[in-house]
């Protein structure tokens, strides 16, 4: 397994370094560098079901997104829809896994939201997220990478964005199984004749 998590790694960061050349031959490749989204947590779960909260569409819609419409293989889509009633804005329509390895990685094409897709979502390659999944006692590591962002004002503020975005997404996900642990005390606690406090 960890050869795998490095043969990615070392995808991801080639992927970053040839994705964000803008043609500026003078441009710093630690700059380039500098404009990754790392994003990590520690789930009380098993790798298996931390990939899941990124493949299954009922658990995606439980932390992430309102729809979700994931195919978990390679070439199969990713598409997650924060306005249903609009698939067009504010969604990854389109987007697709380019490498897939249950329950160590997964990696994605990924778009903007609206104000973000005139020049997120019709650039070539689109940004890219990996997520790798490691397992550490009985928890899980998840580590999230967005790569591809360019060199402009413009990109610059759809990065911030997502700083942020990632950060909430996976507060909500850090809660999602904080409060799975807590019912699960609290059915213990019930059986026991005790009472969990909230």
């Amino acid at each position: 397994m960890t050869m795998k998590i490095v043969a990615v790694l070392t995808m991801c960061s080639f992927f970053v370094l040839g994705l964000a050349y803008d043609g500026n031959k003078n441009t710093n490749n630690q700059n380039k560098m500098g404009r990754i989204i790392i994003q990590k947590a520690t789930l009380n779960c098993s790798a298996e079901k931390a990939f899941e909260m990124f493949t299954d569409n009922k658990y995606l819609e439980s932390w992430l997104t309102a729809e979700a419409n994931v195919e978990p293989i390679v070439g199969g889509k990713y598409e997650l829809f924060w306005e249903p009633d609009d698939p067009e804005n504010n969604s990854t329509i389109g987007c697709k896994i380019l490498a897939i390895e249950k329950p160590d990685y997964l990696n994605f094409e990924w778009k903007g939201p609206k104000q973000f897709k005139h020049f997120m979502n019709n650039a070539r390659p689109l940004t890219n997220v990996t997520v790798i999944f490691a397992k550490s006692g009985d928890q899980a590591n998840v580590t999230l990478i967005h790569t591809g962002w360019r060199d402009t004002d413009e990109w610059e503020n759809a990065r911030e964005y997502f700083i942020n975005a990632w950060k909430g997404a996976f507060i909500q996900l850090e809660k999602y199984f904080n409060r799975e642990q807590r019912e699960t005390l609290q059915k213990s606690y019930t059986r026991s004749g005790l009472q969990c406090r909230r």
